[in-house]
């Protein structure tokens, strides 16, 4: 939302100023009440609610709140709550589900996982209000970056904005893995750009050991297939987990030093974390050395899946039916060195940026979706009897489902940006 503000000197308008930033927190940031750990905001506006009960949602409306002194919340460290206004949005009203995270439509028998939401310890998280959110957003840019979890985020918020409007496609690209749309009521611009790996890639053999592909990839080059576009963008979503999984070459300036499964003789065997680590050091530099990018960039973190019984191609699955409590689980094995991995390069890449001008944010969503094992889709993608590869899917997320809270955290890193670029026009 852009304000009729104009610039002050901050030793000849002193009181204007005061009066300003008293505007800009009722007014533009009523209810912001939380705390973005990584980025040291400000929480001095709090909600504090006495249920773990959600409060009633209403069309372009959010909760009362209290003033209160500043406090520090981590927005990523909570519990799952019981949300009986949840879900807004079901496949008879949204379009953009895709079909293999339809679970509805596919005959889910339960509807409970339905009905939960993310509540930080110590402080709340409003839900997301679809017209307040397309007024922050005016005249302003997204893009999502990254594989077909991302791509699951951008079909969960397309869902929730469509209580007040759908968006028009305006893709420029026929690939349906490169989509772009506009609301145009607000002049918003949403867009995907695939990209699994971040880094170069080709596609060495369709098939491959274990029928899902050989990919080479250049480790120490960022794909241009979204370096080259992002520069117009006000905000970039960045993720990448399960492809690395995958059978893979690695090169590095432009010689082969390894790979992973891929029993080529005399070729080095490396771990995923080798391949992981070098292809987010390469996609965050890459984003720290575009001169022209001005906008935010956000590495949303790795959400763990959740196969139990077996590998996603040995028979395993993903069929309970509720969240875990916090105390009931633990980030492990590879999913932690992944997420170990992505900490890591962020806060490399932030201290880079902050010398060279560029705004780095960290989504973390890897606790909270490791709570969520009864959010998949497992074997309710496709109907019993369809000519597809049978397997059962617990990466992605039902729509509607878990991954619609995404969009409140988004909602509220939003916020807090807009407060902190409203803070520095008038300092």
């Amino acid at each position: 939302m852009e304000l009729p503000f104009g610039k002050y000197s901050t030793s000849t308008q002193r009181t204007p100023r005061i009066f300003l930033l008293l505007v800009l927190a009722v007014v533009v940031l009523g209810i912001i009440p939380l705390y973005h750990p990584f980025n040291w905001y400000p929480a001095d506006l709090a909600t504090q609610h006495p249920s773990e009960i959600s409060p009633n949602y209403h069309a372009a409306e959010e909760p009362k709140i209290k003033i209160k002194e500043p406090e520090t919340c981590d927005i990523f460290t909570g519990e799952w709550v019981w949300n009986p206004d949840a879900p807004y949005y079901t496949n008879m009203t949204c379009y953009a589900i895709h079909e293999h995270q339809n679970c509805m439509k596919y005959g889910r028998p339960d509807s409970d996982y339905l009905k939960w939401r993310w509540k930080p310890n110590g402080c709340e998280l409003p839900i997301f209000d679809p017209f307040l959110f397309l007024d922050l957003v005016r005249n302003k840019s997204l893009a999502l970056v990254g594989d077909s979890v991302g791509r699951n985020q951008m079909q969960s918020l397309i869902c929730l904005l469509a209580r007040v409007e759908y968006p028009v496609d305006i893709s420029d690209n026929p690939d349906e893995a490169f989509k772009k749309y506009k609301y145009t009521t607000y002049n918003f611009t949403l867009a995907t750009y695939w990209s699994p790996f971040l880094v170069s890639t080709k596609e060495a053999d369709a098939d491959g050991p274990s029928h899902t592909g050989v990919y080479n990839l250049h480790l120490d080059e960022a794909d241009e297939k979204w370096t080259t576009e992002i520069e117009r963008y006000d905000y970039v979503v960045l993720n990448a987990g399960h492809w690395f999984a995958r059978i893979s070459v690695y090169f590095e300036n432009n010689q082969r030093v390894g790979c992973r499964y891929c029993g080529i003789p005399n070729v080095s065997e490396l771990p995923i974390t080798y391949a992981y680590q070098k292809a987010f050091k390469t996609a965050l530099k890459a984003i720290n050395n575009l001169e022209n990018f001005k906008g935010v960039a956000i590495l949303r973190t790795f959400a763990p899946s959740h196969f139990e019984g077996g590998e996603w191609n040995k028979g395993g699955n993903c069929a309970r039916t509720r969240p875990y409590r916090s105390n009931e689980t633990a980030l492990e094995g590879q999913s932690l060195e992944q997420y170990r991995i992505q900490l890591e390069e962020f806060k490399a890449a932030e201290e880079e940026g902050k010398m060279k001008g560029k705004k780095f944010r960290l989504m973390d969503t890897t606790q909270a979706m490791l709570l969520r094992p009864d959010g998949h889709p497992s074997k309710y993608g496709h109907w019993p009897n369809a000519n597809v590869v049978l397997y059962n899917d617990c990466v992605h997320w039902c729509l509607p489902g878990p991954i619609d809270s995404w969009a409140d955290i988004l909602f509220h890193m939003f916020k807090m940006e807009s407060t902190k670029s409203l803070e520095e026009k008038l300092e």
